[in-house]
């Protein structure tokens, strides 16, 4: 049997991610996982009903809000404490959330809801882990939209994902994921040479709990539109893959399997921005209060 490798996850207790988390557990490969969930108890009954080899493949379920970074601070802390002296193969980091900013962040702070879920609290998951990476050499697979497309001028992105700004939903979704995709690149660059950092879109899949917050709808017509099977496979893929480009900046694997061009993602492999938007450990921790 392969030696078993460590997954340690946000996002995958339902939808497309929890769908990922089946896929693995179906290889022959075994992993052990150690999962990130806002209700540990109702992810425990699912993965009740998927049939796996349990002593191959331990789960541990931690609970963990994005919403609130401390809590993302707790989580990390009993990541360390569970892994002991075991490291990280893969760190996956794919949660998200499609919400406008009407009412305020639930635990304070500057940004919206859905900007401290998709960016801020995975961004600093990556500092607080950042030491066991390192030495475990992992690979950080991050799971972004082709949304991020749709960002026609950096210079509004603050004003969009401010605490109780008027954007709209889809506005906030765009630019938190292409926030998300400047810390990939800057992640990057920052641990050349100690971890692969990579990016994948895994397509517009319907019937996912994505946009459970707001009138976003994906039909099956759309564009890039893909089934939540697919849609997984994409995820994993990009765990897999090792055909990397030369050019260092095309971090980025599109669902059809191809690493995005250059020129698509040009505004993202911008240095300036990806330094901006890139918070260190000690200004998440500012804003959010944590001492």
């Amino acid at each position: 049997m392969a030696a078993i490798k460590t997954i340690v996850a946000t996002g995958l207790s339902s939808g497309l991610g929890f769908e990922a988390l089946k896929q693995l557990l179906a290889e022959s490969q075994p992993y052990r996982f150690i999962l990130g969930v806002r209700n540990t108890a109702s992810t425990d009954e699912a993965l009740k009903a998927v049939d796996f080899d349990r002593t191959a493949n331990p789960v541990t379920l931690l609970p963990l809000d994005l919403t609130d970074v401390k809590g993302t601070k707790t989580f990390a802390q009993k990541v360390l404490q569970d892994l002991g002296t075991t490291g990280i193969d893969y760190l996956l980091l794919n949660a998200a959330l499609i919400k406008n900013a009407s009412e305020p962040t639930p635990y304070g702070g500057k940004w919206c809801e859905s900007m401290v879920v998709n960016h801020v609290a995975q961004h600093y998951l990556i500092h607080l882990l950042r030491e066991k990476l390192v030495a475990s050499h992992s690979r950080i697979a991050i799971v972004s939209s082709g949304a991020i497309r749709n960002v026609p001028d950096a210079s509004k992105i603050e004003e969009t994902l401010k605490d109780k700004s008027s954007a709209s939903h889809f506005d906030i979704y765009s630019a938190s994921k292409f926030t998300q995709l400047l810390g990939a690149h800057w992640w990057r660059r920052e641990l050349k040479g100690q971890c692969d950092v990579v990016a994948v879109s895994p397509g517009l899949i319907p019937n996912t709990g994505l946009g459970r917050y707001s009138n976003f709808k994906i039909s099956e017509d759309m564009p890039d539109a893909k089934s939540v099977a697919t849609g997984a496979k994409s995820i994993i893929e990009v765990l897999k893959r090792n055909d990397f480009p030369e050019d260092p900046d095309r971090i980025f694997l599109t669902s059809w399997g191809e690493w995005w061009s250059r020129d698509t993602i040009a505004m993202s492999c911008d240095k300036e921005l990806q330094d901006k938007w890139s918070f260190s450990k000690e200004e998440i921790e500012k804003d959010a209060g944590i001492v």
